[in-house]
């Protein structure tokens, strides 16, 4: 399969020759996402051990109730794994497919957005793996658990714990949100430091509807989002200040 150009900034085409082109990227991102599959599925006793392991000692050992949930669990894991490996591939024929659309100066200043976007999504992933899923768990496996048989069942576990992982992964993007909204001049730092209280009352909100049905995960993902709320206010200061000065010398260049 050839693969697809990327058209130069303003280039014209014809439909028919956009449509192949996304075609083909489509066909790209599918076959990354395949290939991350396979590749996950080879050491998915590794993923699985590695999933399982902030859950307390003693329920590392997942339950299965179906002849087919051992198969079908592993693979959802797989499948999720491989996605995150096929996602710089997959984000990058996105971005080769939109970019002739964006002037060339824009396109550096998202170069630049994308890489913080991504180090803040492995941080948020890290967070999550390290501190809210086991503190989750601790609270989760252990409340009332001299009322219950408590056993954790495998294709359960996993979907919580891919959910909570996302959901703190999402929780991290939230300065580059702000900064989205703050570059398309839909807010501004000033409007965001006078209107803080608000600001808090929708990130609260937020914490409560991410996924995670206990207390002790709803606090442990607001408190990041709180601190990131306000770190993106002061970003959202130091960023409009150089983006303004950047349009003044521009009107003046023109």
């Amino acid at each position: 399969m050839r693969l697809p150009q990327r058209l130069p900034h303003g280039g014209r085409v014809d439909l028919v020759d956009h449509l192949d082109e996304l075609r083909s990227r489509i066909i790209v991102s599918a076959n990354a996402v395949l290939a991350g599959t396979v590749i996950a599925y080879v050491f998915h006793h590794r993923l699985l051990h590695w999933i399982t392991r902030p859950l307390p000692e003693g329920h590392r050992r997942l339950l299965t109730l179906t002849v087919t949930e051992p198969f079908t669990t592993s693979f959802k894991l797989s499948f999720v794994a491989g996605f995150a490996l096929a996602l710089p591939i997959v984000l990058w024929q996105l971005w080769a497919f939109l970019a002739p659309a964006v002037e060339p100066k824009v396109q550096r200043s998202l170069r630049g957005l994308t890489v913080f976007a991504a180090a803040l999504l492995a941080v948020g992933i890290g967070f999550g793996y390290r501190i809210a899923l086991p503190a989750a768990l601790r609270f989760l496996v252990h409340y009332d658990h001299s009322q219950y048989n408590i056993q954790i069942r495998a294709a359960d576990y996993i979907t919580f714990a891919i959910l909570v992982l996302a959901a703190c992964g999402a929780v991290f993007e939230l300065p580059i949100v702000v900064l989205g909204l703050v570059r398309v001049r839909a807010l501004t730092s000033d409007k965001l430091r006078r209107n803080r209280r608000i600001g808090y009352m929708i990130v609260a909100c937020i914490g409560v509807a991410l996924p995670g049905v206990d207390p002790v995960t709803t606090i442990v993902e607001t408190i990041p989002l709180a601190i990131l709320f306000e770190a993106s206010i002061w970003l959202a200061v130091a960023f409009e200040k150089r983006w303004d000065a950047s349009r003044a010398l521009a009107s003046a260049g023109a």
